[in-house]
């Protein structure tokens, strides 16, 4: 007990993770016949959001011009005149439906991407079908078909 020159290791750390991904390291396992896999991470290392992929590239290519679809003008119409025949503005029927004034704008323009959900809304506010094969004609009470 009173040897102050000996020194008695009871435990031996084992090497970080980083440490053994260090290229010393993997040199040193494959001469120790150790099995090694070795994988290079896809796009590691670079700082890069915005990476030009196959798809984007093919748009670039294309040729014709791509846009929204957009509500018909036929459409639009109808929601104006039966908006106008209530007496409604379209600030009114936004705030009927929860949507922003331009919404209204936008759909009786025609420039309006269709979205089923505020059309539904529009439907039911001002009372008239603006889907299907009978546009325009009266919107009928849940389970009023016969």
């Amino acid at each position: 007990m009173s040897d102050w020159d000996t020194v008695t290791v009871l435990k031996k750390r084992a090497p970080k993770a980083s440490a053994m991904k260090s290229e010393q390291a993997v040199n040193a396992a494959r001469r120790q016949g150790v099995a090694v896999e070795t994988q290079l991470k896809w796009g590691a290392g670079s700082n890069k959001q915005h990476v030009t992929t196959k798809n984007t590239a093919k748009l670039d290519r294309e040729t014709e011009e791509l846009k929204h679809e957009t509500i018909t003008l036929d459409v639009g119409k109808l929601i104006q005149q039966a908006r106008q025949s209530k007496g409604m503005s379209q600030k009114e029927l936004a705030t009927k439906i929860n949507e922003k004034p331009q919404v209204i704008t936008d759909y009786e323009a025609g420039r309006g991407i269709p979205n089923n959900v505020i059309i539904g809304k529009i439907e039911k506010a001002i009372g008239i079908k603006l889907r299907g094969k009978d546009r325009g004609q009266p919107l009928l009470p849940p389970g009023g078909k016969k």
